[in-house]
């Protein structure tokens, strides 16, 4: 009988210590959740009126890469270079998709993910201006662009929406303190 006892003292004894490793460990992890949670809203330091901006311009995205895969199809094909080695029609799908991606990437996104997101949205757009100067040169009318004028003001409205992705998110302002890849709060 004194062996059952301490052979079931024994097995509480190991039980209790098992208990308070996994609570000290449940702990740590909820610590360490809670620090990261921390830091992520600490790096969420862009103004009010950038953070405005910023959900704009996901918005923007969101709609036009909506547009791309339903009745604007056509117009964005319009806009895709003949000298392109890529069916247009899987252009306007693919870039649609990204721009759908990008906008909500905008929308939800915090921190050094939304500056990510931000240079992400610029890359985008420089990739993406080939086509707005392709529709100029040969001189394609798409969006009621049906002038020279217009097709060429188009064209000057694309580096802000470059300086705009990059503003909104905080990404131009991480990468002037020298922190690419970094928030601007640390």
């Amino acid at each position: 009988m004194a062996r059952g006892y301490r052979h079931h003292a024994m097995l509480f004894y190991c039980l209790e210590v098992k208990k308070g490793i996994l609570e000290k460990k449940l702990k740590l992890s909820e610590g360490m959740i809670m620090d990261m949670v921390n830091k992520n809203l600490q790096r969420d330091e862009i103004k009010p009126v950038q953070s405005i901006f910023c959900k704009l311009l996901g918005g923007f995205l969101v709609l036009a890469g909506l547009g791309h895969l339903s009745a604007l199809r056509q117009e964005f094909l319009a806009q895709v270079p003949a000298w392109l080695p890529v069916d247009g029609a899987l252009v306007v799908v693919i870039s649609g998709i990204i721009e759908i991606i990008l906008g909500v990437g905008l929308i939800v996104l915090s921190g050094r993910y939304r500056e990510m997101a931000g240079w992400a949205t610029a890359a985008f757009f420089v990739l993406i201006f080939p086509g707005n100067i392709s529709q100029y040169i040969n001189r394609i009318d798409a969006f009621g662009l049906n002038s020279d004028l217009s097709r060429f003001t188009r064209l000057l409205f694309q580096p802000v929406l470059v300086i705009w992705a990059l503003w909104s998110t905080g990404a131009w302002q991480a990468w002037r303190n020298g922190k690419s890849g970094k928030s601007t709060s640390e």
